[in-house]
């Protein structure tokens, strides 16, 4: 019998590599209309986001020297200085001082262009977060109060960007229409689903398709507590056109399941990609993935073994307790339960980020065993998700899916492995 948690550690690395972003700035750079551009006036480069240093550097080394700009990261995801770069690290997923002073510190680098400047906007996930400066009659305090709200109630990650453009001075295309005449050249990391220019960060250099009326219904939806001065400010409607933009996405989580099965192929598993754009509660996706494992065994459906069942996109979760842990923990941790007693299964689920909330873990990776391992140190599984405490309790397990800081970001994957 194969090793599945080794097997399943390699092709996670492996996918992982797959979709860094180094390969995918080089691409765009080698693009027509940048090289047009390259030699008729400055190039600031703007960078944000989980992925941002590796960008920015990926950049500086094809660029060369002639580059001024600034860098927004999260905390511990830069690696050192970059040639004519500004570095910031900064809070996420809550923005905090260090995002409105690296965000100022990126603006300085965009006044007074002319239209033969180019901005080379670098923009990965984590953006929303990372680069913000609220608008005019907005504070910190209040961006981090309703960002809070948010994500407490389950909110998408499209429905926290809409309420974030219409309170942000950057977002919703504001960002672009603050370079113009300058020419924006966007080279987008993508961790939303389907991919949409206005919700990927926010969209700070996309025209938006959010309007005040969708804000002010998710507002009502999730009955969030907003001031009433807040409520005249989402009103307030968002840029619909920009005419300065040259947008090209370059990685998704789709590329991200794609390495995954290839790589799965290649060790000897029949891959199945069940979908990319999973949206559901994180627990039941992992019990609806630990479902699907046992019928593989039972039954040989969807798909006989050896396989690798593969899953992308961005489950939620609704906190009902003061735990600590993540959406892919809980995948992980409840998925356990589906296959407590079960030889022949392993069920990883990660950030492709390496980080899982507000966590060092990536994620969480199972098997038929970890559920007993848990019940001998007296712990319970389902008490464990209603106060939202996966991160201890895999810990205990010793079935935390560490990685560190990937330098990449398109959304999570969740894989079982199932052997004959």
């Amino acid at each position: 019998m194969p090793d599945l948690k080794l097997d399943m550690r390699e092709i996670i690395d492996r996918a992982i590599k797959a979709v860094l972003p180094e390969s995918a700035v080089k691409e765009a750079l080698s693009r027509k209309d940048f090289q047009e551009r390259r030699n008729k006036g400055r190039i600031i480069v703007a960078s944000i986001g989980k992925a941002a240093w590796r960008m920015a550097k990926a950049a500086s080394d094809i660029l060369g020297s002639n580059i001024t700009g600034a860098v927004v990261t999260k905390y511990e995801h830069s690696m050192g200085d970059i040639q004519g770069l500004e570095i910031y690290e900064a809070g996420h997923p809550v923005l905090d001082e260090n995002t409105i002073k690296g965000t100022k510190a990126l603006l300085e680098h965009v006044k007074n262009l002319t239209q033969d400047d180019t901005v080379l906007f670098l923009v990965s996930g984590g953006g929303s977060a990372l680069f913000e400066l609220p608008a005019e009659g907005v504070t910190l305090s209040d961006m981090k109060d309703i960002t809070n709200q948010l994500l407490a109630c389950g909110a998408d990650i499209v429905e926290i960007n809409t309420i974030r453009k219409h309170l942000s001075g950057v977002k919703g295309g504001r960002f672009a229409k603050l370079c113009a005449p300058a020419h924006v050249f966007m080279v987008v990391l993508s961790d939303v689903l389907g991919d949409r220019l206005d919700s990927i960060a926010s969209g700070p250099a996309a025209p938006d398709m959010s309007t005040s009326e969708e804000a002010l219904n998710i507002v009502k939806k999730y009955d969030l507590k907003v001031k009433p001065e807040l409520m005249k400010i989402l009103a307030q409607e968002t840029p619909k056109e920009l005419n300065n933009v040259t947008a090209m996405i370059t990685g998704s989580v789709t590329a991200l399941c794609e390495a995954a099965s290839n790589i799965a192929r290649e060790k000897g598993y029949t891959p199945l990609v069940l979908t990319t754009t999973m949206t559901c509660e994180a627990r039941e996706a992992g019990s609806f993935m630990a479902s699907i494992a046992r019928e593989v065994l039972t039954s040989g459906r969807p798909v006989k073994a050896p396989c690798a069942i593969i899953a992308g996109g961005e489950t939620v979760v609704h906190l009902t307790g003061k735990g600590m842990g993540g959406r892919n923990q809980e995948f992980a941790l409840s998925a356990s339960s589906g296959i407590s007693g079960l030889e022949g299964i392993v069920i990883a689920s990660l950030g492709s980020d390496g980080t899982d909330g507000p966590t060092d873990a990536a994620g969480g990776i199972v098997d038929g065993h970890t559920e007993s391992i848990l019940k001998n140190a007296g712990i319970s599984i389902s008490n464990v998700l209603k106060n939202n405490d996966a991160y201890n309790a895999l810990k205990k397990a010793d079935a935390l899916l560490m990685t560190g800081p990937t330098g990449t970001n398109v959304n999570d994957v969740a894989i079982a492995l199932i052997s004959c």
